[in-house]
């Protein structure tokens, strides 16, 4: 092992005992950091000339004990982040993660495996559409359906964008549009502007009083744009929007999409797991029958970050998108009669980890019932918080619980818009330096609500009270700070 001594280390190995003592140290910075959560500070933020002086180095030369390099990391690297598998991170949408699933990626980099070609790993290619079937499963797909692990949300909406573009539109782009509603994810617009789509070939559609894409005004917009000579192509659905947790009218979608012979593409990135619970069925059912979903199990299914997955209702249209001749990888590639599976043909990426060992291993490990019980426990998490907001003074509760997301503002009488605006922007100022609990924002309509994303299975109603003690602590201190300093304060 490297301790500073200026002999190069060639092959860049330990011991035997060398990797075990390195091996049990990070596994015991990891129980220490998993069995403390609840104790430790939720967001601990510097400031980039600060963490400069303490972080930027010069590249090494020589080596360094990693002993001490651990610690460094623990104490300055890893120290100066939000924690969101902590209980009381409930801001954007948190990755509870386990530590099953840590494992898992501990033996996904060890092992190294590479899921492209059959050959390089066909047990690991194996047990990844063993996965993949179980989640169709789940969502209720067909068994011709099909799919792959992506990095996240983002690469998995790309993915099915992709396949709509070239199965609709054999890639032929010119004068076609897709639909979404304004509280679609920007990574869908993004994955569009990726795909070549010009911004006005996106348009965004009203919504409802529940915050779902008006139906009435999809099928309308689209009338108009074939009387204006545009090829509409593809509509967007929700299942679980990030700002209140809202789920498009899905089975109304799909008509408007069967009618008008166009590609439905449903972003359940976080919301979509849902389905496993009885509540969550009754919102979701219709995810059986869109074209294409994206869901991320490091969201609500409480894996650590990265793992996204893409199912596809035809599973051909992935390998008719992105099948390649590969001439170097002709030697471990399979043979698709024989249903051996090359994956890399099947997404875009051709180096691709064995992301698919972390979630089959914590369901094997814990079952669906607990993962069941794990997401229903949250699910209530949500409604006990907005009881006990709506006991507050000052609160008021914009979007009700749902799917685990709940939206709310303080608002004390007299003030304007702009003034709660402001006051709702410092309290999650307020919260990330107080450091306790971490929530965020988001808007709706001319509205600048805070929200609370209650997925933690490990999040405890003790847990909720002190946070809606610490919001109503600092709505309380800046509400007297304003009129403190403000004599014409509202009042």
């Amino acid at each position: 092992m490297p301790k500073g001594e200026s002999s190069p280390n060639t092959r860049l190995e330990l011991s035997q005992e060398e990797m075990r003592s390195l091996g049990y140290r990070v596994i015991d910075l990891l129980v220490e950091h998993t069995s403390t959560l609840s104790a430790q500070t939720v967001s601990r933020v510097d400031s980039r000339e600060a963490l400069d002086a303490k972080i930027h180095q010069p590249l090494p030369v020589d080596g360094e004990d990693p002993a001490r390099l651990l610690d460094f990391l623990s104490e300055q690297v890893f120290h100066h982040s939000m924690v969101t598998n902590h209980p009381r991170f409930f801001a954007f949408v948190p990755s509870p993660s386990n530590f099953v699933s840590v494992m898992a990626d501990a033996l996904i980099s060890g092992y190294n495996s590479i899921l492209a070609e059959w050959a390089e790993a066909s047990g690991p290619a194996t047990l990844e559409l063993t996965t993949v079937d179980w989640l169709r499963e789940l969502c209720g797909m067909p068994a011709h359906a099909g799919g792959i692990f992506v990095s996240g949300g983002s690469a998995a909406n790309l993915t099915a964008l992709a396949v709509a573009r070239e199965v609709v539109l054999q890639n032929r782009i010119e004068g076609a549009r897709v639909y979404c509603s304004e509280q679609t994810h920007a990574s869908n617009r993004k994955a569009l502007k990726v795909l070549g789509f010009s911004t006005e070939q996106v348009v965004g559609i009203p919504l409802d009083q529940d915050w779902r894409i008006d139906c009435d005004a999809l099928h309308e917009q689209i009338q108009d744009d074939r009387r204006s000579g545009w090829i509409p192509f593809c509509i967007i659905g929700n299942a679980g929007t990030t700002s209140t947790g809202a789920v498009d009218p899905i089975a109304r979608l799909r008509e408007i999409s069967q009618s008008e012979k166009l590609w439905l593409h449903v972003d359940g990135a976080y919301g979509a797991a849902a389905v496993i619970t009885e509540r969550g069925t009754e919102e979701l059912r219709d995810i059986a029958h869109v074209d294409s979903l994206a869901i991320d199990p490091h969201k609500w299914l409480f894996q650590p970050f990265e793992i996204g997955c893409v199912l596809v209702r035809n599973s051909q249209h992935l390998t008719d998108t992105f099948g390649q001749d590969h001439v170097y990888l002709r030697d471990v590639t399979g043979d698709p009669l024989s249903g051996e599976v090359n994956l890399c043909d099947a997404g875009i990426q051709l180096t691709r980890n064995f992301r698919a060992l972390k979630l089959w291993l914590s369901l094997k490990t814990f079952g669906l019932n607990s993962f069941r019980s794990a997401m229903d426990y949250t699910l209530d998490l949500a409604t006990t918080a907005q009881q006990m907001l709506a006991a507050r003074e000052n609160v008021e509760i914009c979007t009700p619980a749902r799917l685990a997301i709940l939206t709310f503002r303080f608002a004390p009488s007299g003030w304007t818009e702009a003034e709660l605006n402001a006051l709702n922007l410092s309290i999650v100022q307020w919260m990330i330096k107080d450091g306790r609990a971490m929530l965020s924002s988001t808007q709706l309509g001319e509205k600048v609500v805070l929200r609370l994303c209650t997925i933690n299975p490990r999040t405890t109603e003790g847990d909720l009270e002190l946070t809606v003690d610490l919001l109503s602590e600092a709505a309380e201190t800046l509400i007297n700070e304003r009129k403190n300093g403000d004599d014409s304060s509202p009042r």
